[in-house]
């Protein structure tokens, strides 16, 4: 579990959201959230609308992986295609 600390931004408190959890949740600077209390505990929820399209596009992006199965390029697999361009690897 990561911890914050509660501060201020203006005349209301804020959170800062670790980069590891954003990241993780796919968030992103100015995005808008929603917040609400429940059973006392602070739920922050990702836009429903923006949620479905982050949801639609790791789809898409499963359906290509899945389409570039197989093909090739001058003998090389798109996975060693990638790899062979990674510095460090």
């Amino acid at each position: 579990m990561t911890k914050a600390i509660i501060g201020t931004w203006g005349k209301s408190l804020a959170v800062r959201v670790p980069a590891d959890v954003a990241r993780l949740a796919g968030l992103t600077q100015g995005e808008a959230v929603e917040i609400e209390e429940v059973d006392g505990a602070i739920v922050i929820r990702r836009d429903e609308a923006k949620s479905a399209k982050h949801q639609q596009a790791l789809a898409a992006a499963e359906a290509i992986m899945k389409m570039a199965k197989g093909h090739r390029l001058n003998g090389l697999s798109i996975r060693e295609l990638i790899n062979e361009g990674r510095p460090g690897c």
